[in-house]
């Protein structure tokens, strides 16, 4: 059987202090993809577009030069035919540079938008194929943090990786090559010396700089994971008056955000002056070489403007490549962040020749189940229990006795630690997740409803229903009255998780879209426990007629609601004490008759 696994310490490490070059080849598929080569083609037409930007980007010093000389041999008559030519053909070629630049872009855009999109869907689906105990040890707004930053960060980093690095180099070692042939190795030599002092002091800074950003980083997370949590939980916090108290926990890790974003922003000021001191000195320096040159005749005024215009063509790139590496290395530790999402192991996973499962009547075998949230603390201790085609099996029994933890299993929320647990013969963990959940129908004790219409909401149960499908669910779990009853009927916006409608009502929106799925199997989780006494009567009713022709399991803590129950099984810490009809256990005088005694006691008391 499939073993699932949580990630080791080493691997969690490994994934920490992923390199950059691992992140670059996570991304590079997507840049250069094997299944579609019109992505290919747009990479290498944007590819053609970015060289021919560089070779007229540095050939238009050239055409300066010639224009100053020419003026400056026919004096000041600007209206000579060559020095107006070489004018109009200088701004001619910084025009083609700009538009080679745009064509590039716009040629690349859809490659970038396309790789962002995937990369995001894959990131959307491996979150959902992650177990149910991953979700509940994580914070959901710290998790959409991490997504939102690790997507952009690819989006940057595919456009600048391509765009930026590689074509600066080039330009550098096209404009050294032209200074060298052109006028003097010491011009290439103090132009070298000055790129390598600035790229030094740049990674130096910027590698120091990238671990505030983790700081920072985290902070953002936490405040944003505060304040989601707080919104998500509106109502208790309005209960128990901490509106200050939550404001004081969010305002706590937005003072760790400050401290770590002003460590950023005064190192950054840093960077840049000492980026700025390194580039001006190296810029004296030639200029003043060239300012020589003209004056002992070796160098023409044209020359001297043109190692001008070919430092600050430097300059400009030199600090955009600070400015890059910057994003590039932050990227890099959001995208970082993402990938350890990805490469988080789906602890409950198909085998490779899984199965679509089969419902044939509907049997459910529980054989020696034995499972535990954790090692120290077992919740089912050798479960034996079978669940006939067609039949209603409840289950009931003390909070913390396992009874939900039967049906979370049975879901395949997670797998079996002993034994084994079967539908029709078929081990749940060999046949696929898919069609093992197409095939049970749950109604929960908390139904969480989805910001959206109550239509949305009950359509959810089934993707190709139509209108009557729909209001013939609300109907069967008695609540098509109620919403047609609203203004908006069912258009109506139910509000962040259901608050704009009472317990109830959400409870019977839940009955609906799981009637509305008509599954084989109905997995009843307290599914009444919201209702009144004579809703809970009417719902008893519809559940009942949904049942026909279906294996029912309930789990259920108000015994009044599974009197009817083909058989009861009472569960006590973990293991099966009892099992039997409600009359046959109540004869019994056992548990089963403690319970049903102490809760008729309770009921006439508030009665």
């Amino acid at each position: 059987m499939q073993q699932w696994r949580t990630a080791s310490p080493e691997e969690l490490a490994r994934h920490r202090n992923r390199s950059g070059w691992d992140i670059l080849r996570r991304v590079a598929p997507y840049l250069w993809p094997k299944d579609q080569p019109w992505v290919k083609q747009r990479v290498m037409l944007a590819m053609l577009a970015l060289l021919l930007s560089k070779a007229v980007a540095v050939y238009t010093p050239q055409l300066y030069r010639m224009a100053v000389d020419a003026l400056a041999e026919d004096g000041v008559s600007i209206f000579m035919l060559g020095a107006v030519g070489l004018t109009i053909a200088y701004g001619f070629a910084r025009f083609m540079s700009v538009g080679f630049q745009n064509l590039r872009d716009a040629v690349f855009a859809k490659v970038g938008q396309r790789a962002l999109r995937r990369l995001a869907l894959e990131t959307f689906e491996h979150i959902h194929r992650l177990s149910m105990r991953y979700h509940i040890t994580r914070k959901t707004g710290g998790l959409s943090r991490i997504i939102e930053r690790g997507v952009k960060g690819v989006e940057f980093l595919l456009r600048f990786m391509l765009f930026s690095i590689g074509p600066l180099v080039l330009e550098l070692l096209l404009i050294a090559a032209i200074l060298y042939f052109q006028l003097d190795v010491w011009y290439l030599a103090v132009i070298v010396v000055t790129i390598a002092a600035y790229v030094w002091f740049t990674f130096k800074v910027t590698e120091w700089r990238v671990k505030l950003r983790r700081i920072m980083n985290d902070q953002d997370t936490d405040a944003n994971q505060k304040a989601i949590d707080s919104l998500l939980n509106f109502e208790t916090v309005k209960y128990f008056g901490a509106e200050r108290r939550e404001a004081q926990r969010y305002d706590a890790s937005m003072r760790g955000y400050e401290t770590a974003a002003l460590k950023t922003a005064y190192s950054l000021a840093g960077l840049n002056v000492g980026q700025s001191f390194i580039i001006t000195t190296g810029l004296v320096i030639v200029m003043v070489m060239a300012a020589m040159g003209v004056e002992n005749g070796t160098l023409t005024v044209g020359e001297f403007v043109m190692v001008n215009a070919y430092m600050i063509q430097i300059t400009m790139p030199l600090n955009f490549l600070g400015t890059v590496y910057r994003e590039i290395r932050q990227s890099l530790v959001d995208m970082g962040e993402m990938f350890d999402l990805l490469g988080q192991p789906a602890e409950i996973s198909d085998l490779p020749d899984a199965a679509e499962l089969k419902v044939d009547g509907g049997k459910i075998e529980l054989e020696n189940v034995s499972f535990g949230y954790d090692d120290e603390r077992p919740i089912l201790k050798g479960v034996s229990l079978t669940v006939g085609a067609g039949q209603n099996v409840a289950i009931v029994g003390a909070s913390g006795s396992g009874k939900s933890t039967i049906g979370r299993l049975l879901f395949r929320f997670y797998d079996v630690q002993g034994g084994a647990l079967k539908i029709d013969g078929q081990d749940v963990r060999d046949v696929t997740q898919q069609s093992l959940h197409d095939a049970i129908g749950v109604v929960p004790q908390d139904t969480v409803l989805f910001n959206d219409t109550i239509r949305y909401n009950i359509a959810y149960g089934r993707d190709d229903a139509t209108e009557e499908d729909i209001i013939a669910a609300a109907q069967a779990a008695q609540i098509h009255d109620f919403i047609v009853s609203l203004p908006e009927g069912y258009e109506t916006a139910v509000g962040e998780r259901g608050l704009k409608l009472s317990g109830g009502e959400k409870q019977r929106v839940g009955i609906a879209r799981t009637l509305l799925k008509d599954p084989p199997l109905l997995l009843l989780d307290e599914a009444t426990s919201a209702l009144d006494t004579e809703t809970e009567g009417s719902i008893k009713d519809a559940l009942a007629r949904a049942g026909q022709g279906r294996t029912v399991i309930t789990i259920a803590h108000r015994l009044s609601t599974i009197a009817e129950a083909d058989r009861i099984v009472v569960l006590e810490k973990g293991e099966i004490v009892e099992e039997g009809t409600h009359s046959e256990l109540l004869e019994r005088d056992g548990r089963y008759a403690q319970l049903w005694h102490r809760q008729q006691s309770e009921d006439a008391e508030a009665a």
